[in-house]
């Protein structure tokens, strides 16, 4: 199976991309912007994060040609529909405006091929859900802080020796019992706010944890982000769901048939990147 350029995918789902932030992988992200094409774009927050460039000013020439990239498909005809996160909320100022070609909107619902109604909002709305004591939001922080530096130097490593991309801050949180308990609550909390709409499921982003499964009957996507799993959610003009890595290659991590079927958990090779 390979990631084939042109109209592979009818809508595409992207958040958490963090531009302005130092690791921000934007590269990635534009050889995929450049590569595939779609009839809807769904970047669901977090595209630009206004606190990292509170505390220091980072914008290098990836970081616009990111921006550009979007506005160009916007522009050629790609309905881009932006739903502003907790990092560029003040964006959600402009709720119900256009930005040039790209719609703002504080949620969304989107419908599937297949006829599945699914909400569509950044996530940070489930919070109140996963409350932490300031003094456990100081610490979680400065870890996350501690995680991303070791996965910058792990990569910078890794590509000195040939190697592909590996998000060694996802491996790690993944083996941290009460990381694991937060992404559980929340994604709890999503499909009960979904189930609560009388909708089939939802799509999100906020917590960086990429998925593609069903919860209690409902369908739970998270489209993961661009600073630890550079990941995207994908629905194809069959109606089929994907969560794909994009790196130096692509990765089909998870799929789904547009009927509900199966979730495919193997890890698929796609093909490199032109």
């Amino acid at each position: 199976m390979s990631v084939e350029t042109g109209n592979r995918y009818k809508t595409i789902w992207l958040s958490d991309i963090h531009l302005g932030f130092k690791d921000c992988r934007a590269d990635y992200l534009l050889n995929f912007l450049n590569s595939v094409e779609c009839e809807t774009l769904y970047l669901v927050g977090d595209v630009v994060d206004l606190w990292a460039l509170k505390r220091t000013f980072h914008w290098p020439a990836s970081h616009y040609d990111v921006v550009r990239a979007l506005f160009a498909k916007a522009s050629e005809g790609t309905r881009v529909v932006y739903i502003p996160g907790n990092h560029d909320e003040p964006m959600r100022d402009y709720v119900g405006h256009i930005l040039g070609p790209i719609e703002i909107k504080r949620e969304a619902i989107h419908t599937t091929v297949s006829g599945k109604r699914l909400l569509m909002f950044h996530g940070d709305c489930l919070d109140e859900h996963i409350l932490l004591s300031k003094w456990e939001n100081l610490i979680g922080d400065a870890a996350y802080d501690f995680l991303l530096f070791l996965n910058r130097w792990a990569n910078f490593f890794r590509r000195r020796f040939g190697r592909n991309y590996w998000s060694l801050a996802t491996y790690i949180k993944q083996r941290i019992p009460n990381a694991r308990q937060v992404i559980t609550v929340f994604e709890d909390a999503a499909v009960k706010e979904a189930a609560r709409r009388g909708l089939d499921g939802v799509i999100c982003g906020h917590i960086h944890q990429p998925a593609l499964k069903k919860i209690k009957g409902l369908l739970y996507c998270n489209d993961g982000d661009w600073i630890e799993n550079c990941t995207l959610l994908g629905e194809t003009h069959e109606g089929n769901l994907e969560l794909v890595q994009w790196t130096e290659h692509q990765t089909l991590l998870q799929s789904m048939t547009g009927n509900g079927g199966p979730v495919k958990a193997e890890i698929l090779p796609l093909r490199r990147a032109g």
